[in-house]
C-alpha cells in the first residue's frame, strides 16, 4: 500500500463525524496493523450494509427490509409517533427503551444556512398516516435548538387541522444534573417546561 493510498484512507476516515485528522490516523494505523482481523472484516460488513440497507419509505429508519423491524413489529403501538430529526435520534430513544410507538424521522429541521426549507424534511408519510385516522398522540422529540424549535412550531401549525394532540418532550434538567452547572437557556427551558410535582 503507498503512502497516497494511505493517505485516501485517513481522508476518507476523517470525513466521518467525530473523527478529526488526529484521530483518522489513529484508526488508520489500528486498521494497517491487523489487516486481516480488522480492516478487510471491516470492508466486507460496509460493503454489504451499503448494498442491503435501505431507508423505511413508512418513516424514514434505516434497515435492510422496508417497512423497518419497528414498523413492522405488530407488537408497536401505531397510534402514538415519535417525530424526531434523524435516525440517530431514533436509535437514541430505541436504546432508552421509552417508546413503544413508531417513529417519523424528518431527515433534518428547517434550517435557512443549511439551505433546508419544508420541501426538504420528510413530512409526507406523517400526514398520510394522519389522514388515514388510528393516530392517538403526535410526539415531537426534536433538539433544543432554535432550528429545532422552529421546525417544532411548524409542524404543530400543519398538524393544526387534525384532530390529534401534538405534545413535545420535556427540556431542561437532566438525571444528576445540578443547577448551578447549567446553562442559562437549560434553566429557562426547565423552569418553562415544569408540571405539577
Amino acid at each position: 500500500m503507498g503512502g497516497t493510498d494511505i493517505e485516501r484512507l485517513i481522508a476518507l476516515l476523517a470525513r466521518l463525524p467525530g473523527l478529526g485528522p488526529r484521530s483518522a490516523r489513529r484508526a488508520a494505523l489500528a486498521l494497517l496493523r491487523q489487516p486481516q482481523a480488522r480492516m478487510l472484516p471491516l470492508a466486507q460488513a460496509m460493503e454489504q450494509a451499503a448494498r442491503a440497507v435501505k431507508t423505511c419509505s413508512s418513516c424514514g429508519n434505516l434497515d435492510t427490509r422496508d417497512p423497518c423491524g419497528i414498523c413492522a413489529d405488530p407488537v408497536r403501538d401505531r397510534g402514538l409517533v415519535c417525530v424526531v430529526e434523524t435516525v440517530g435520534d431514533l436509535w437514541a430513544l430505541e436504546r432508552a427503551g421509552v417508546h413503544r410507538g413508531v417513529y417519523q424521522v424528518l431527515g433534518g429541521t428547517l434550517s435557512a444556512l443549511a439551505g433546508l426549507g419544508p420541501d426538504d424534511l420528510n413530512v409526507g408519510p406523517l400526514l398520510v398516516r394522519l389522514e388515514q385516522g388510528g393516530v392517538r398522540e403526535v410526539i415531537l422529540a426534536l433538539g433544543a435548538t432554535v432550528e429545532g424549535a422552529t421546525t417544532s412550531h411548524w409542524l404543530q401549525d400543519r398538524l393544526a387541522r387534525f384532530d390529534v394532540p401534538v405534545s413535545r418532550v420535556g427540556q431542561g434538567v437532566p438525571m444528576g444534573g445540578a443547577l448551578d452547572v447549567l446553562d442559562d437557556g437549560t434553566l429557562a427551558a426547565a423552569l418553562l417546561a415544569r408540571r405539577p410535582a
